[in-house]
């Protein structure tokens, strides 16, 4: 018997359950579960043994093809006490019955405060927030952010605005910033976080030249509305990290944003995220400099805004690798110590492990030297940070020995191509002759970020292996270059250009700094067709881990749900989703019986056909 059907029949063995056996109920209170976005389920009804006769329970349609404005879904579903709560395209909250999918209330924020902006980031959501006194019976609250720069906070009852918030339930955004923003995007795209009575809230905002909105991280009174405080993402003179801008760069800076969301730390109050490229995302000759704080994992003191450490995971971006997710908050064992721990995935397919109080790196980061930049007025910084564990955990390299192997059509063209642009190791810089950037601007790691397991302190994270390729132009007058557009590397048939896979999931040993396993996730079935081995394809949306011995992923262009055995990275189930699954799951159990939901909305950056469904997993009865 081989050694991955061994431990197959291990898992089979350990984790068999009668199909419908009993147990607590259990919510799935956050976005990335409460607080540390672990992303970590203790049920264990669905598992290795079933879940084979996985079947869908219930499906919901939010009705909004019609009329052909398709766009993606990226909400994760809160559950609560039976209740579903739920973002969709157009930002309408529902609230769903989640043992049977029924509607129960609708949220339109648009009827109560009609948008009067253009939505950040093309007005994706990837969820809300959910806030209780706790007391018995008493007050409960969704906290919705919306991208054109709203939060509402809706009884999560009734779903109607909590009139002693903001105004009338709602809070504009835009106030209180102190420049002009009229006209610039700006909003949240991410779940809000919420510390005791505080929401926290990361922003989407303009990426392009300056000027741009602020990418301050804000938290608010989550009764009442009113700020409690602000940190600057770009610091403002006499504040640490200034001097990082040369002169007056700091300005009217857009970027630098927590667009990704935020992890707290209830036990030592602390909040954490990830910020991403200062804008432009491709020149920076007019921000000199380090650029604090963009590209840093950023801890602070989660109810008074104060910075506690902060680490550059990228100086001077010029590649647009944004920290895309927050830390994952866990605990690890090093030494025979317990250590407290803040684990972040990178679009440069790197992971950084930190010290959770001190910022302190667990595994050593060398600062490698780079190329410096011949474009006009740039200044590259000459060194950039990598963790020596764990090793990347996708491709970082891209020559000629790395073009597609999949035909020879595809092999010849790919390569005619890369002998003409800049290429090799990651971080070479943009320039004008065109640069081949490895990962590419979606990653690597991307917004689905991570899950971990406590059990056996894995990190289960989904990649991207492709190329992009970044072109400078001259522009002339005023700013001295524009970027040509954002052109992924693909052979003449409109596949990747590097060789497979183009897709993974990885298991990886926090303790240690070790890879466990790494399989590939997705497939083009036409290639399949063709002979060419599975090559894994693009994917958004990311894992969770169960104690049932299973991680759940959608995210591929081939439209699957899947389930993989967190041991072994064997696939043991598989699903076609009405639309591409382009979100993370949440599961859930209701009276006794374990859920997995996922959104199949579609669309978005894979392009391909669009949905409108929510669609929910469970064992037969």
């Amino acid at each position: 018997m081989s050694k991955s059907k061994l431990l197959l029949s291990l898992c089979l063995l350990s984790s068999f359950k009668e199909p419908a056996s009993p147990q607590q109920d259990h919510n799935w209170l956050g976005v990335n579960t409460e607080g540390g976005s672990m992303r970590y389920s203790p049920l264990d009804q669905i598992n290795c043994g079933n879940i084979e006769q996985l079947e869908v329970a219930w499906t919901y349609r939010t009705g909004e093809l019609v009329g052909g404005d398709a766009k993606t879904i990226e909400c994760t579903p809160l559950v609560v006490d039976g209740m579903m709560y739920i973002t969709t395209a157009h930002l309408k909250l529902v609230a769903l019955d989640a043992a049977g999918g029924k509607e129960i209330w609708t949220f339109d924020p648009f009827k109560h405060s009609p948008k009067s902006h253009a939505l950040a980031s093309g007005g994706v959501n990837r969820g809300a927030a959910f806030w209780s006194d706790g007391i018995a019976g008493g007050e409960s609250r969704i906290l919705h952010g919306t991208a054109d720069g709203q939060l509402f906070s809706i009884d999560a009852k009734t779903g109607l605005p909590d009139s002693a918030f903001g105004d009338n339930g709602v809070v504009d955004l835009r106030k209180g910033i102190e420049r002009d923003i009229e006209h610039l995007l700006y909003g949240p795209t991410s779940a809000p976080a919420i510390y005791e009575d505080i929401v926290i809230l990361g922003f989407s905002n303009d990426e392009s030249p300056p000027p741009g909105a602020p990418g301050d991280v804000r938290a608010f009174d989550v009764r009442s509305g009113r700020e409690v405080w602000r940190f600057h993402t770009v610091p403002r003179p006499g504040e640490f990290g200034n001097d990082t801008w040369e002169g007056d760069s700091w300005k009217n800076r857009g970027g630098a944003n927590a667009w990704g969301g935020i992890s707290i730390d209830h036990k030592n109050g602390l909040a954490f995220f990830g910020t991403g490229a200062p804008a432009f995302d491709f020149y920076g000759g007019d921000r000199k400099g380090q650029n604090l704080f963009a590209n840093c994992v950023v801890c602070l003191n989660a109810k008074t805004g104060e910075r506690i450490w902060h680490f550059q995971t990228v100086h001077h971006d010029l590649w647009d690798y944004d920290l895309p997710s927050p830390p994952v908050l866990v605990d690890l064992f090093r030494d025979r110590t317990q250590v407290e721990a803040a684990a972040q995935v990178t679009k440069r397919g790197y992971l950084f492990l930190f010290d959770r109080l001190s910022g302190t790196p667990l595994f050593e980061v060398k600062d490698y030297p780079v190329p410096a930049s011949d474009l006009m007025g740039e200044e590259a910084w000459p060194v950039q940070p990598i963790p020596v564990r764990p090793p990347p955990l996708c491709k970082v390299h891209f020559g000629e020995d790395d073009v597609t192997n999949i035909s020879e059509e595809a092999h010849q063209y790919a390569l005619e191509r890369i002998r003409k642009l800049r290429s090799g190791s990651t971080l070479n810089p943009p320039s004008e002759q065109g640069t081949v950037v490895i990962p590419g601007f979606h990653g690597g790691s991307n917004w689905s970020g991570a899950c971990f397991d406590p059990t056996n302190r894995r990190l289960y994270v989904n990649n991207s292996n492709l190329a992009n390729i970044i072109t400078m132009k001259k522009k002339g007058k005023g700013f001295p270059y524009k970027f040509k557009g954002y052109e992924r590397f693909y052979d003449q048939e409109g596949y990747p250009a590097i060789k497979p896979p183009w897709g993974t999931l990885t298991a990886v040993d926090l303790s240690k700094g070790d890879i466990d396993w790494q399989v590939v996730l997705g497939e083009y079935p036409e290639l399949t067709k063709k002979g060419v081995p599975q090559t894994g394809t693009e994917n958004f949306g990311g894992p969770i881990v169960t104690a049932g011995g299973l991680v759940f992923i959608g995210g591929t262009k081939d439209e699957m749900f899947h389930a993989f055995d967190k041991e072994t990275g064997d696939l043991l189930w598989q699903h076609k989703l009405p639309a591409g699954g382009y979100a993370t799951p949440s599961t859930y159990s209701v009276d006794g019986k374990q859920f997995v939901v996922i959104a199949a909305g579609g669309a978005g950056k894979l392009r391909t056909k669009p949905g409108d469904s929510f669609v929910a997993f469970a064992l037969p009865d």
